[in-house]
């Protein structure tokens, strides 16, 4: 009998998270059809027009859109708070059809149960979309029929509210690890969305990689993706300094909020940009997401494949 498409990549054990000889791994980028190098900025930023990366931490905001932020269906209400602090100084971004924003992706939800949620991704290969677990695999939801695979995706690549550039394409066929689907443990809360077609050829797809904490604390973490306390469907970015790093977790004081579960977390190198982890968490101080360590990497590598 052919394996379910369904079944989870078991997470390796705790050894070998980092490269041995501490250089970093890297999967490389792509521009897409008609793409172009778009370089970045001096500070590590994206050089998007209005935004200043804050030299200070930034405070809750208010909750809205038609449907649901994705996290909520598996933590309940207010879904573990991706958190603005302080002053809210993420920018719209409204050229989204050009590369790098046509990587991240809008996401409409239909869990197990029918009910719909909100959430992001963004593309690592022409048929592969990297997002957290729980916006594939729903858990813990308390809410009879609604924990497990969700039914279907709706992607929308750089949508920008009513603009859309690409798709939409609906995809049923996901991945995640059982570190996730069985245990829901935050540290392995990281998934993926496969294409019935090489979408990503078209809007081309963010590299990513392995580094070592000395690395990954001098680095600029960048994210963008579509919060739930925006205007339905748009796109919003932002920027900081890593705050501190885990063995699988990456903290940051970057503005975040419901509905940017699964965004990329990543670093600009010369004009090519590497997730480094996927957005997933919020917190009083700090938000977080799923460090990219060697096991990661390598299922996103066959994932993307």
């Amino acid at each position: 009998m052919p394996q379910d498409p369904h079944t989870p990549v078991s997470s390796d054990p705790a050894a070998d998270l980092l490269p041995a000889d501490g250089q970093p791994v890297l999967q490389q980028p792509g521009t897409g059809t008609g793409g172009e190098p778009a370089p970045g900025s001096s500070t590590g930023t994206e050089p998007v027009e209005g935004y200043r990366l804050p030299e200070a931490p930034e405070a809750d905001d208010g909750f809205g859109g038609p449907l649901r932020d994705i996290g909520e269906a598996s933590f309940g209400p207010p879904a573990g708070p991706e958190t603005v602090h302080g002053p809210d100084d993420r920018v719209q971004i409204t050229n989204t059809c050009v590369y790098p924003w046509r990587v991240h992706c809008f996401l409409e939800i239909t869990a197990a149960d029918g009910s719909a949620w909100l959430g992001t991704g963004w593309f690592i290969g022409p048929h592969t979309i990297a997002t957290a677990g729980h916006v594939v695999f729903i858990k813990n939801s308390g809410v009879p029929g609604r924990d497990g695979w969700v039914r279907s995706i709706k992607v929308w690549p750089g949508r920008n509210g009513s603009t859309v550039c690409y798709g939409p394409i609906v995809s049923t066929s996901f991945r995640s690890v059982t570190g996730w689907t069985g245990s829901g443990d935050e540290n392995f809360d990281y998934g993926a969305i496969i294409l019935p077609s090489d979408l990503g050829a078209q809007t081309g797809w963010f590299g990513f990689g392995v580094w070592s904490d000395a690395d990954l604390l001098q680095v600029t973490g960048n994210i963008a993706g579509y919060p739930a306390d925006k205007p339905y469907a748009t796109l919003w970015y932002d920027a900081r300094r890593i705050d501190s790093v885990g063995p699988r977790k990456v903290y940051y004081d970057i503005d975040t909020f419901g509905g940017q579960s699964g965004s990329s977390v990543y670093r600009i190198i010369g004009n090519d940009r590497y997730g480094f982890a996927v957005h997933a968490y919020g917190g009083a101080r700090v938000n977080s997401g799923t460090r990219i360590t060697r096991p990661v990497y390598d299922n996103f590598a066959a994932w993307k494949a």
